[in-house]
């Protein structure tokens, strides 16, 4: 597979022009610190405890009675507190929707409240104004090299620079932008030559709160360097400059941590650019089967449907058409994920897309 089949010739300038800016990983065992939840009510004005069936993280080894809770702090605003396991400003989040109703969210701003790690969720409707919406959320933060075989690497974009960035072998990754709202990032070693393998999640971050979702344009890998598009929008589906997060994960869960998790999935819809993998079943595994209406999808991950689990989704193409969740998904051992995608207006229209799954076991 050469460059020309899944990256445009945009980003291959970008490249080619050396115009990416390094950032080296730092050091000692991934993923260090780590949850993920469901906000199913977003209007609860104290704090609250979250959905405990679709919520877990790396402090239930030392305070497995602590749960991930949340609190509305303003119209489709929301924040998620992960106990026990604060970092401050490290680490990516990623965030979905869970509705019919096109509605898509960016994350804020995240950081430390005491021991915990705090996450701000803004969500918006078609149009851009501020509307509560349930949604997943994670946050993870990683360092230190793993074994070959398996990878994950994460960079964040803020303020027209790579601000922070982790990769699994110990490499620094690199990103640029190339244009208004559109970004080359580059992961050098953790894909596999010349084959689309693993899943790539991207989520906008917005400061300010403005209306923005970014999405992946392309994305595949040369020789073992993963390269990927990122293209941001705002609500009239014009390209707009926004801050950003973008994770990478290869036979590992999308927070990072691997045995356990052991029952992971993952899966895209590109046509000639397909990557599925299930990590109790095998390649090819997971499957997709286009629902009513048009531009709806069920996606299953066979036999990985364990205990707590976590789903994200992104759109995966060009426009400004989005994919979120429709429902939360199906609590049986053969998952079950309900996917709506939208154009700008939030009328459901066909779209690719790449979700993953995981269990905590």
């Amino acid at each position: 597979m050469r460059l020309r089949s899944f990256v445009s010739t945009a980003l291959a300038a970008v490249l080619a022009a050396a115009v990416l800016v390094p950032t080296a990983p730092a050091a000692a065992a991934t993923a260090d610190r780590w949850g993920f939840a469901f906000v199913k009510d977003p209007t609860v004005s104290v704090w609250t405890v979250l959905d405990t069936t679709r919520q877990w993280g790396s402090w239930k080894t030392a305070f497995p009675s602590a749960w991930a809770d949340g609190i509305k702090v303003g119209p489709g605003r929301f924040q998620v507190r992960f106990p026990q396991v604060g970092a401050g400003q490290r680490g990516v989040p990623h965030v979905t929707p869970v509705n019919r109703s096109g509605h898509y969210c960016e994350v804020v701003r995240w950081g430390q409240s005491g021991a915990d790690q705090i996450v701000d969720v803004q969500c918006h409707r078609p149009g851009g104004a501020r509307e509560d919406t349930p949604f997943t959320v994670l946050w993870t933060t990683s360092s230190g090299v793993l074994p070959a075989g398996n990878s994950y690497a994460y960079v964040q974009w803020a303020g027209g620079g790579l601000t922070q960035s982790y990769n699994s072998t110990g490499v620094g990754n690199a990103a640029g932008a190339f244009g208004v709202g559109q970004y080359a990032v580059r992961l050098p070693g953790v894909g596999l030559p010349d084959l689309i393998a693993g899943n790539v999640q991207v989520t906008a971050v917005q400061p300010n709160a403005l209306p923005r979702r970014c999405k992946v344009n392309s994305w595949g890998a040369v020789s073992t360097v993963v390269h990927a598009e990122v293209f941001c929008y705002d609500q009239a589906g014009a390209y707009a400059n926004s801050d950003f997060v973008l994770s990478y994960h290869r036979r590992r869960s999308v927070v990072g941590s691997f045995g356990p998790p052991n029952h992971i999935g993952y899966l895209g819809t590109a046509v000639g650019g397909q990557t599925n993998d299930n990590s109790m079943v095998g390649l090819n595994a997971n499957t997709v089967v286009p629902l009513a209406p048009t531009g709806r999808f069920l996606a299953t991950f066979p036999q990985i449907g364990l205990r707590e689990t976590h789903v994200q989704i992104v759109a995966q193409g060009p426009g400004s058409n989005y994919c979120h969740l429709t429902q939360p998904w199906s609590y049986t051992t053969d998952a079950e994920v309900d996917v709506l995608c939208f154009d700008n207006a939030g009328v459901i229209t066909p779209h690719r897309f790449l979700a993953t799954f995981t269990s905590r076991v």
